[in-house]
């Protein structure tokens, strides 16, 4: 296996000039995705792990800045979004008072064109964004910004903030619901979820759920949500028509922590991770029961599912690693090394090169500049391309 390493590249700047005064040509883009992709952001290293499904190899890195959290595709899977923070790294048992000062210059959503692979541009945003969602025509993001007690509401074309919604401390989960209406977004510090009208950045009601909640999930039909609440130690469900909760389900096991969670495509299931828990909880939408636990790695906490249903990915934060779960059998069938501290995983159901006559995304890179590279302030981006 040879290891081809892309030329870093300060966007916004000039081209690289060599010693005879001749400008260098940019490098190559990588070669064009064959199988479907896994998109890994690593909290501690500030990149991204790109995961070839086929081989289940990582094959290429890409430099995003600080704490990559939250991450998101575009509906045409052409453009992955990226949470950045400038807030210090805090793992838990740390005394805040000890870190360092924060630095907001690195606040931010990264965007990453998926047909080149490259950070292209920083989108600002609030301070501290943990989250986003993107809306359903991929004109819009709604960003949870941590710090800030706020959603951003950002035009994905431009940058250009739309709107800023006040919400409860430490917002972090952030969900559209199917039909695009509504935002559900959480309050880890307050213990609810605001319900806010997509079109109106308006905010609809706000409802209690148990301590710390994390991440929802609706159902395809829109009809029910699914919130996770960390300490509470459970999963609340919502009727989403509503907005608001009607039961709260305990999750199994020594220790559950829920974290993230994502519903199946028919919406059969729900699936949790459960952070010290160490596990993926299945959980019945018939019932609302969970029905089985299956041991992924150390503190799981992104989760993502494959278009067809049939497989789950699991970002497992102190082993540097992701674990693929065969949702059948329930079982481990592999486990990628990835960078360190993975936090978000985004998987897209086709290479970005073969999706012909989809509508594009609303994102537009910066302008070129006089060296005809696009213009990308506080960014850049470092390829590292396996080829076999």
């Amino acid at each position: 296996m040879r290891r081809l390493v892309g030329l870093a590249v300060l966007l916004g700047t000039a081209c690289a000039i060599d010693g005879t005064g001749a400008a260098l040509s940019a490098p190559a883009s990588p070669a064009a995705p064959r199988h479907p992709h896994l998109y890994v952001t690593n909290e501690r290293s500030g990149d991204l792990s790109v995961i070839d499904l086929g081989s289940r190899q990582v094959v290429a890195t890409v430099r995003l800045g600080k704490r990559p959290r939250g991450v998101r595709v575009s509906p045409d899977g052409t453009v992955l979004y990226v949470a950045l923070s400038g807030s210090p790294y805090a793992p838990p048992g740390v005394d805040e008072k000890t870190l360092p000062p924060p630095d907001r210059s690195a606040d931010g959503i990264g965007v990453v064109d998926l047909r080149t692979l490259r950070l292209v541009r920083v989108i600002p945003v609030g301070t501290d964004p943990e989250q986003l969602a993107v809306s359903k025509d991929g004109r819009r993001l709604f960003v949870a910004n941590e710090d800030a007690a706020t959603l951003s509401v950002v035009a994905a074309a431009d940058g250009r903030l739309e709107a800023t919604v006040r919400v409860g401390g430490e917002p972090e989960g952030v969900e559209l619901s199917p039909d695009g209406a509504v935002v559900y977004a959480t309050s880890e510090e307050d213990g609810e979820v605001f319900a806010i009208d997509a079109a109106r950045a308006t905010v609809l009601r706000k409802f209690a759920v148990p301590p710390r909640p994390r991440a929802i999930a609706f159902l395809p039909d829109g009809k029910r949500a699914y919130v996770t609440c960390e300490n509470g130690r459970s999963v609340a469900v919502v009727d989403a028509r509503r907005h608001a909760p009607t039961k709260t389900i305990t999750l199994p096991g020594e220790n559950p922590r829920p974290m993230g969670i994502v519903a199946a495509p028919d919406g059969r299931y729900v699936y949790v991770t459960t952070g010290r828990g160490g596990t993926v909880v299945t959980i019945d939408t018939a019932t609302d029961t969970p029905v089985t636990s299956v041991e992924v790695g150390p503190r799981p906490w992104g989760i993502a599912i494959a278009p067809d249903g049939r497989t789950l990915y699991t970002a497992n934060g102190p082993s540097n690693d992701v674990s693929i779960v065969d949702v059948a059998s329930r079982t481990v069938t592999g486990r990628v090394k990835v960078g360190e501290g993975p936090w978000g995983v985004a998987s897209t159901p086709s290479p970005a090169a073969d999706r012909a006559g989809r509508a594009p995304s609303a994102f537009r890179p910066p302008a070129a500049g006089p060296s005809g590279l696009n213009s990308a302030p506080r960014s850049f981006s470092l390829v590292e391309p396996v080829v076999e």
